[in-house]
């Protein structure tokens, strides 16, 4: 058992794993997935219970969020997950198979590359149980089909949370079900678990019926039955005390997520018509030549591997972005709302309220009506005493609801999902598919879930390396079907070369493409390298202000605590600050070759 707040989180939940098993742990965001994950891996310790490790078994345990933090490299990282008799080239291969080299410094590397580099450290050892918290998140398709066959081959016991349904029902044989704090136990996979969730629930709502009439039955009884027989009413009315109180105690199911989009006016019947766009960066071709049709009510899939440019391609068809050449074409009355995958306007310091109504208001107006932002947050499963909790305190769940919320608060007949299935339970996963089902304008969806796109998508657009994309109809599963094969990822060494052999063909050609592109910053681009200077000297003050705290020789043994906090806080700024420099450099340069 484990209490959190005064109320147990988890009570009398038991998780046995034998050898070779492959159990997955599901629930809805909260319900103590990970938390009990930690218990298994001894990371903390429950209140009551027992957690036992058979002498000899090793373990290894990927929590949701890996820190990288006191390591110099990913391979000294990868490195320290392995045994005394464990081979080190191990750990360099599986980093090269994940797209890393070993090299790079923990500080500066990505969402993604930090979660691969932590996959190297677990796999490596091959350990005898294997626990994974949410291991595709932030990974692209071709590393979660490589993961998938990786652990498929494994002679591990795997326990696996994620939010992934194709991945679960590739890999499990057994399912954990953490409901209001209990476990229930399936001795079948993940596809066979909602059909079998759905059928307990329904019996449960028997027995709670069940319950409400024999209440209902003895109270009349209470009113018009009694008796002068004192010593068999006492009995009765005992057990109707006792029935009160089992109806009291009775923990029903999580509430569900309400989701509705706020409606624009409908737009023109053409939504976007892209004719030849272009857009180079340096060497390398991201977008070449594309040209589509984007009709009111399509629902277009946008997939590839990290860095094939997806999230590029959809800003220049939003107009968001400038193509080289090409020309682009917006409907009429076009509103559109966006659902970005990096969370970045999402400042940790900003409570939940503001971040929904705006700051300075407690209402917040859906469909032309106004409510109160307490009422709406309760929609999204926030409890109305999280109102003033900052961002930085929510879960990746509760976070991933926030995007949800303050996405579809705005009026929109376009919208753009760029990851929206990141941390959402498969609940809330549901009931957005519903949601977008019956929404009546256009959807543009950036993801690596296989299962949402079969669900959701009319027409995948993938890429096909050099910059050619190309559409074709139905889900994921259809586009493999024509295509013959899924996404595949491409060597940096491969994108060069497709590149340069394109680059050399179209020289060859009467007129040089380059020379009919005029390449310049976007007005983003510029106020972005106005305002960078900003917030790098920004970043720096408070940079030094946390490294004069850390210079006290004396903080550690004063407060660990604040030591801990503050040496968090110092990585945190340092590593937005290289970023930040890094950015300002790239577009500097940019700058300085377009003047040329």
């Amino acid at each position: 058992m484990l209490t959190l707040g005064g109320k147990p989180l988890l009570e009398g939940v038991d998780l046995s794993v034998s050898a070779h098993a492959r159990l997955c742990l599901v629930g809805r965001n909260g319900c103590g997935k990970s938390t009990l994950l930690k218990i298994a891996a001894g990371d903390i310790e429950a209140d009551e219970g027992l957690r036992f490790l058979q002498p000899g078994v090793s373990l290894r345990y990927l929590p949701q969020e890996p820190s990288l933090v006191g390591f110099d490299t990913t391979l000294t990282y990868a490195s320290s997950g392995l045994g005394p008799l464990d081979d080190e080239h191990i750990a360099h291969t599986l980093l090269h198979e994940l797209g890393l080299t070993g090299t790079e410094n923990p500080v500066h590397l990505s969402g993604g590359e930090a979660r691969r580099a932590a996959l190297a450290r677990v796999l490596a050892p091959e350990p005898d149980i294997l626990l994974l918290d949410e291991p595709t998140n932030h990974l692209d398709l071709p590393t979660i089909l490589w993961l998938e066959q990786k652990l498929a081959g494994m002679r591990s016991a795997i326990v696996i949370i994620s939010h992934d349904r194709r991945f679960l029902q590739n890999l499990t044989s057994e399912t954990i079900w953490i409901d209001r704090g209990r476990a229930r136990h399936l001795g079948r996979g993940f596809a066979e678990f909602e059909t079998w969730r759905d059928k307990e629930l329904e019996e449960e709502e028997k027995q709670q019926h069940k319950l409400d009439r024999k209440i209902v039955a003895e109270e009349h009884w209470l009113r018009h039955g009694v008796s002068g027989r004192r010593k068999r009413n006492i009995k009765r009315l005992s057990g109707l005390h006792a029935l009160r109180t089992e109806r009291r105690q009775r923990v029903m199911p999580t509430g569900d997520i309400k989701l509705e989009a706020s409606e624009a006016h409908i737009s023109g019947k053409l939504v976007i018509e892209a004719i030849k766009l272009t857009k180079i960066f340096g060497e390398r071709i991201i977008v070449d030549q594309f040209s589509t049709r984007i009709l009111r009510g399509d629902r277009l899939g946008v997939v590839g591997a990290n860095g094939a440019g997806k999230t590029t391609l959809v800003k220049l068809l939003t107009g968001e972005l400038l193509a080289d050449s090409g020309k682009l074409r917006l409907g009429a009355a076009i509103e559109m709302a966006m659902l970005e995958q990096s969370r970045l306007s999402l400042k940790a310091d900003l409570t939940l309220q503001d971040a929904l109504t705006g700051g300075g208001s407690d209402t917040v107006e859906i469909n032309g009506v106004r409510r109160h932002v307490i009422g709406y947050m309760k929609d999204f499963l926030f409890k109305p005493e999280q109102a003033r909790t900052p961002i930085g305190k929510l879960s990746g769940g509760e976070r991933g609801r926030l995007m949800l919320a303050r996405a579809l608060a705005k009026p929109s007949n376009l919208l753009i999902l760029d990851e929206p299935t990141n941390d959402l339970d498969l609940e809330t996963l549901d009931l957005l598919e519903e949601m977008l089902a019956d929404y009546p304008g256009t959807l543009i969806i950036v993801s690596h879930d296989r299962d949402f796109l079969d669900r959701i998508a009319t027409s995948i657009l993938i890429n096909e390396n050099a910059g050619q994309w190309r559409e074709y109809a139905g889900g994921y599963s259809d586009m493999i079907s024509q295509r013959g094969s899924g996404v595949s990822r491409h060597t940096q060494s491969e994108i060069a070369q497709e590149s340069q052999k394109k680059k050399n063909n179209s020289d060859n050609k009467s007129h040089d493409r380059k020379s009919l592109i005029k390449p310049k910053l976007s007005y983003k681009e510029q106020h972005a390298l106005t305002e960078l200077p900003k917030k790098i000297e920004a970043l720096r003050e408070s940079r030094s202000k946390l490294q004069r705290l850390l210079d006290d020789p004396e903080l550690y043994t004063k407060d660990q605590s604040r030591f801990s906090k503050t040496t968090e806080a110092f990585t945190a700024i340092n590593a937005q600050l290289s970023l930040a420099e890094e950015e300002w450099l790239e577009l500097e340069i940019k700058r300085e070759s377009f003047e040329k």
